[in-house]
């Protein structure tokens, strides 16, 4: 959970905003797995040599997996601009971050079919 959503949450309990509502801990209990894609670190491999041939705008390259409880995937990504401000690390925070927004779309959209239906 990030720090923006720790003060939304903070501030939603605060007024006791009790509707029915996603939470951060919801989003997080939907994930179970994570799987990253570096280009840069897959290679092909020549009767047994490694041979890396990615194109250096590969190399700034990161994509997320996030795999749901119901088994659908969502996929986040991050590209750096500059070869030499690329970081591995920081690549997979902010494309498992992409990734995991998606899931709020997501979530948002079953929650109010949920809703919706009640009324009828």
């Amino acid at each position: 959970m990030s720090n923006l959503e720790q003060k939304i949450e903070k501030r939603i309990q605060a007024k006791g905003l009790n509707a029915p509502r996603l939470t951060p801990d919801h989003i997080d209990s939907k994930i179970k797995a994570v799987e990253y894609i570096l280009p840069r670190e897959v290679c092909k491999r020549d009767n047994g040599v490694e041979v890396f041939d990615a194109p250096l705008s590969l190399q700034t390259l990161t994509f997320c997996i996030l795999t749901l409880e119901n088994g659908f995937t969502v996929t986040g990504e991050s590209a750096c601009a500059s070869p030499e401000n690329f970081d591995a690390e920081m690549g997979r925070k902010i494309a498992y971050n992409n990734a995991r927004e998606k899931i709020w779309v997501l979530e948002g959209y079953l929650l109010k079919e949920k809703l919706h239906k009640a009324q009828l």
